[in-house]
């Protein structure tokens, strides 16, 4: 069984009188931020001149500065701007500032794993990654809890980037939940695994397909949307809190049936296949490689598809639907 980490597990006197520079404060960015604020900790964070988020930043009591500024007088500096913008950031503002004794994080691996970032030999490069948007984040913070999140290591210049790694993991609230040991390989290649095969590239494939089959099929537009797409919560939720037994439990026997004996039609053992394939281009770095490429030439492939899928029916009959719900948060 892994070994997960709580609030009595982490020493906070470690990080006494560090100043901790947050770089970004979107999703992420601001919600460590402002969760190490609430716990007494001294925050700075980092952004570029003219920044949208400097204004939102400051009315919470932060200070702000440059990236520069920040990376100079952090001794703990956690890097929180989208992956593809990490490594030249860190090139022109960030690298000539990590002294010996200094400490480089990241709440992703990606720019580690793949080589884009290289940190001096005498800093501490460690990770820690909370499992939850940073909105839910800071939303649950303030609520007295947390979300689970994982810590790793790659390099400990001091001997004490485990110890650290766990104190800023108390700090943004995550041993209130628990944390798991991992390492920048495996965080890296799940998560990106996770995101293409389930959370966010199978389930919307998965949805769109059953909503054109049902559409083909003759049935209403209205009808697909709330069988394809507007249940799909709900299920989520039994997931969630019971794994699929007790999303099995809540739902109808005949439900039950259809999903032992469905489900291994619709995904059968090509679809796996598609996911070993799916992982091979994680593990050997084409995917990062073909994702920092689109970036370097100005995102036509990824622009496109965004369009695209943000035209699809689907999406079309959705917004009316749920402007007919009151009850939903308007996110247009």
């Amino acid at each position: 069984m892994a070994k997960m980490y709580y609030e009595a597990d982490a020493d906070m006197s470690l990080v006494d009188g560090k100043t901790f520079g947050i770089i970004g404060y979107g999703s992420q960015g601001h919600a460590h931020a402002l969760n190490l604020y609430d716990n007494g900790l001294d925050v700075m964070v980092g952004l570029y001149e003219g920044s949208s988020s400097i204004a939102k930043a400051e009315a919470e009591g932060l200070k702000v500065g440059m990236v520069a500024e920040v990376a100079e007088q952090s001794d703990i500096i956690m890097m929180l701007i989208p992956d593809h913008l990490q490594s030249e950031v860190y090139r022109e503002s960030i690298q000539q500032h990590m002294l010996p004794g200094k400490t480089l994080m990241f709440a992703h691996g990606f720019n580690i794993h793949y080589d884009t970032i290289q940190a001096p030999e005498g800093v501490d490069v460690s990770m820690v990654a909370p499992k939850a948007p940073g909105h839910r984040m800071r939303e649950v913070f303030t609520k007295g809890s947390g979300v689970p999140g994982l810590l790793a290591v790659h390099q400990d210049a001091t001997g004490n980037a485990h110890a650290v790694g766990l104190a800023y993991a108390r700090g943004v609230g995550c041993t209130r939940a628990g944390v798991l040991d991992t390492t920048f390989k495996e965080e890296t290649e799940t998560d990106l695994f996770g995101e293409q095969a389930v959370l966010c590239g199978g389930v919307t494939a998965l949805v769109k397909a059953a909503y054109e089959t049902l559409i083909e099929a003759g049935y209403q537009p209205e009808s697909a949307y709330f069988e394809c797409m507007h249940e799909l919560k709900l299920i989520v939720d039994l997931l969630y809190q019971g794994g699929m037994g007790y999303m099995r439990y809540s739902v109808s026997d005949t439900a039950e049936f259809g999903d032992y004996t469905r489900g291994p039609v619709v995904v059968d053992a090509q679809v796996k296949e598609n996911m070993k394939e799916v992982l091979a281009r994680i593990q050997d770095g084409s995917f990062a490689r073909e994702w920092i490429a689109e970036n370097d030439e100005g995102r036509p492939t990824f622009y496109r598809m965004r369009e695209e899928n943000a035209a699809h029916p689907i999406e079309e009959v959705g917004k009316e639907l749920r402007a007919m719900m009151p009850f939903l948060q308007d996110v247009d």
